[in-house]
């Protein structure tokens, strides 16, 4: 019989790790939320003031160029991610990168739904990203900055050239905030508010660079767009969308909760301060896997590695001998586990994604609960693999 192992002593102050809706920022109370414009249409005077805001509170964190818009849209980012799909494409041909399974649902839009033919998947398994040397430019091009389900990103820009004859249209939902995007080298971007700054979900956000719209002020794609979608009215851009005149109405009480975390992260120096926290908690879980004797990185390449979604995988003899519907049921397992102990939520990897555990690392979360976290983490591996791969 094989020793229990032992429980470790200290636990994260906030168990919440979950890759979205991600924690709130530290601090976060719900009186915070105490003068939202609730009761009050989005369109009033003091509705539009608060959506207006943080628009602006957001443009400038980011650091986005004067002639860049901003806007609040609907259906989180992935309704910012349709609208730019369904307003934009069809002029050129397409270049589509997935290395993951968001990336793969972009690739069903254009093709199945959208009925692109002159489309170019560029794929790669699960810890990699396709070959970025490969994109043609000449394309429109449609890529993730961040595989939140893989825990891969870019490395950078360098590989988009300033020069392009297509748009780039980046999915950055769980990059922007805590990754340095280079404006330059994109058309469009689309986030939402329930990843790094941890707020509530529901709302998109799209960012178009002047190229951008140019395309949509010049062309008209083949297929009819639904309401939810139209950017543009007679041709030009409806310049409301970017000043707070929303295309449905938002939830008030979600703005309000947007606009604390901007506050927030203004308070603690802006977009250096965002990454450098991320950054210090992928560099925990960094130092801890360097001594690890069953867990890795998903992502191969260091340069790769994501500081949000942070990704690993298990390579311990002991689980790797398993089937793989035993290795799902492990992973799964220590997950549970962990919950169960109130030391992590949510840590199971995405259903389509390998066996393994997903750990939110965006700037909202303490590096000191994951310095707490990681102890966790050999436990309830011990304890798993006890019930799994039982000592001879």
């Amino acid at each position: 019989m094989s020793e229990q192992p032992t429980l470790p002593t200290t636990k994260p102050q906030n168990p919440n790790f979950s890759s979205g809706p991600c924690a709130k920022r530290p601090g976060w109370s719900v009186t915070n939320l105490q003068n939202a414009c609730l009761g009050r249409s989005h369109r009033s005077e003091d509705g539009k003031a608060k959506l207006t805001e943080a628009i602006a509170r957001s443009k400038q964190i980011l650091g986005l160029p004067a002639d860049y818009r901003l806007g609040i849209v609907p259906a989180s980012d992935t309704g910012a991610v349709e609208m730019a799909l369904w307003s934009l494409l069809g002029q050129r041909p397409l270049d589509i990168l997935a290395w993951e399974s968001f990336g793969q649902e972009w690739v069903k839009d254009v093709v199945d739904e959208l009925k692109l033919s002159d489309v170019r998947l560029m794929k790669a398994p699960y810890g990699n990203l396709p070959n970025l040397e490969e994109v043609d430019f000449s394309h429109d091009v449609v890529f993730l900055w961040n595989g939140t389900t893989s825990g891969v990103r870019v490395p950078n820009g360098d590989w988009i050239p300033d020069d392009r004859e297509g748009l780039t249209i980046c999915d950055a939902t769980s990059a922007v905030f805590a990754m340095d995007i280079p404006w330059e080298k994109i058309d469009v971007l689309t986030y939402s508010w329930q990843k790094v700054l941890g707020g509530e979900a529901q709302h998109g956000v799209i960012v178009l660079s002047p190229r951008a719209v140019e395309r949509l002020e010049s062309y008209q794609p083949a297929w009819p767009i639904p309401k939810i979608f139209r950017l543009t009215q007679k041709g030009k851009l409806i310049e409301g969308v970017f000043k707070g005149d929303t295309i449905n109405t938002p939830s008030m009480l979600c703005v309000e909760d947007v606009l604390d975390a901007l506050i927030w992260a203004e308070s603690i120096g802006g977009l250096p301060g965002l990454i450098n926290r991320s950054e210090a908690n992928l560099a925990a879980i960094s130092k801890w896997v360097e001594q690890s004797s069953w867990a890795a990185f998903l992502a191969e390449k260091p340069e790769t590695r994501s500081c949000t979604s942070i990704c690993l995988k298990i390579v311990d003899a002991g689980f790797t001998s398993l089937s793989t519907e035993d290795q799902a049921k492990f992973a799964k397992k220590m997950a549970k586990l962990l919950e169960k102990q109130q030391i992590a939520y949510d840590i199971a990897p995405y259903r389509a994604a390998p066996p393994g555990l997903r750990i939110w690392g965006g700037a909202t979360v303490e590096t000191s609960d994951i310095e707490a976290l990681l102890p966790w983490l050999d436990w309830a591996y011990a304890t798993v693999k006890a019930e799994f791969v039982p000592v001879a």
